[in-house]
């Protein structure tokens, strides 16, 4: 997208001239003949950089406007006039201006102090950028067949216009995925600005994703620009949209569509071009059947469709995923640990039900409660469920309990954890689960039933 320039100069044949130059340099020229006007479009749309001059006749002057600019928006201002002193560009430089620059007009010199005005801006952005992120980027972890096929999906969809709804448990890395679809995109170059639709109350949502008119409800001692008008040619990542209210979904289906809204208290039309991805952890179809989820707002938002697998599904990506999880826990100044193998096989035969969220937070548990080097098998059993061993479940059966009973008892005991731990991991599916250990359905469902597993 061009770089929008705001000119803002009461002289018709200035803004005529400049628009045209700039226009022949690629840019995307926007004009106002009065400071009033110019802060109104930088109220209604995304500005890169403003042009303004200083003497503006009737109204507010440019050093006025200069301090209301500086103080709402976040954007190089090059002042321009035809009556400059080295007293008023110093004013002018100490209330925030980039450059200054005297009439008449060398185009030259304003499309260089454009150029350097605009790549200083950006300097900046990368640098908050850097400030707010980690030292490495995050990236999805595992050669599995699942993940694989995930990198395969991101690497198709990445460098296209569509969106996105990803899908997947808790803890398994949908915003991740967000972050690598963004990151190979055509707006990498600009932040992702994120919304966890979860997080926000629902008597803020709409100001947080549409922005407020200054004195709209109270509190409100300023105009805010919005999620959607920040991503302006950018992206928007949707985190946790089934837990938006109706009320808020059928306004944003509507934003969706035409790409335009209003702000909370405002009236004006401001119009974005946005770039949608968006994240869930819900069955939206269910939420469909019952009334939670609007249909035409599910139907808008799932172009692509992308499922995030949990990490009983990828289990053998453990030893890479534990890998990066050390040394992002080293970087933060914890100690290194080594994982024998028959840790990784012990910590492969957990189901993880939080995913890769409870893996790291298990991970890190270890790394600062073990006080050997190696961290064994045992270190992994006593981790997870203390005092035993074995079948990875919640409940599973001790081996001192084990060792107490007879022969028959102790095979009860262990085939009714082997049956429930196997249903757990097929997600009840008795079918999938009787082909998987060998039995017929029938003979299964009757054992199940035997044990009390199933009623």
């Amino acid at each position: 997208m061009n770089k929008r320039i705001l000119i803002i100069d009461d002289e018709i044949s200035i803004r005529e001239t400049l628009a045209g130059v700039l226009g022949d340099e690629g840019f995307s020229a926007i004009t106002a003949s009065s400071a009033e006007e110019g802060l109104d479009l930088l109220d209604s749309m995304n500005i890169d950089l403003v042009l303004l001059d200083i003497w503006l006749g009737d109204g507010m002057d440019g050093m006025a406007a200069l301090e209301k600019i500086r103080e709402r928006f976040n954007m190089p201002v090059i002042m321009i006039s035809g009556h400059g002193t080295i007293e008023t560009a110093v004013q002018a430089t100490r209330k925030g201006a980039f450059d200054f620059i005297e009439k008449p007009l060398s185009y030259d010199k304003i499309i260089l102090a454009i150029t350097n005005g605009l790549r200083f801006a950006k300097l900046e952005q990368e640098n908050l950028l850097l400030r707010q992120g980690s030292p490495e980027k995050p990236i999805l972890t595992g050669e599995s067949m699942a993940i694989r096929a995930l990198k395969k999906q991101i690497e198709m969809v990445a460098p296209t216009d569509a969106w996105v709804l990803i899908r997947g448990d808790h803890g398994t890395g949908k915003e991740l995925v967000a972050q690598s679809i963004h990151r190979a995109s055509k707006s990498s170059d600009q932040p992702m600005i994120e919304v966890n639709c979860a997080a926000i109350p629902e008597e803020l949502i709409e100001s947080e994703l549409f922005g407020h008119e200054k004195g709209s409800f109270t509190g409100a001692h300023t105009s805010k620009r919005g999620k959607f008008d920040q991503a302006d040619g950018g992206i928007l990542f949707l985190d946790e949209i089934g837990d938006m209210s109706l009320n808020t979904q059928a306004k944003i289906l509507r934003i969706l569509q035409e790409q335009k809204f209003e702000r909370v208290g405002g009236n004006k039309t401001i119009k974005v071009n946005v770039r949608v991805l968006a994240a869930t952890n819900k069955n939206l179809e269910e939420d469909i059947e019952t009334g939670k989820f609007r249909a035409d707002l599910f139907w808008r938002l799932n172009v692509v469709p992308i499922h995030v697998p949990k990490l009983k599904d990828r289990l053998e990506d453990i030893p890479l995923l534990v890998t990066a999880l050390i040394k992002n826990q080293v970087n933060k100044g914890l100690k290194n640990k080594e994982f024998t193998a028959d840790a990784y096989l012990a910590m492969m035969q957990h189901l993880w039900p939080g995913n890769v969220r409870e893996l790291r937070n298990f991970v890190e548990r270890l790394v600062i409660m073990c006080q050997e080097p190696a961290i064994t098998a045992s270190h992994i059993r006593l981790f997870l469920n203390p005092g035993q061993v074995g079948i990875p479940n919640g409940n599973n059966t001790s081996m001192s309990s084990l060792l107490s009973v007879d022969y028959k008892t102790a095979k009860r005991l262990f085939e009714k954890e082997y049956l429930q731990n196997k249903l757990l991991q097929n997600d009840n599916n008795i079918s999938k689960t009787a082909e998987q250990v060998g039995l017929e359905r029938s003979h299964l469902h009757k054992k199940l039933k035997t044990f009390d597993i199933i009623q």
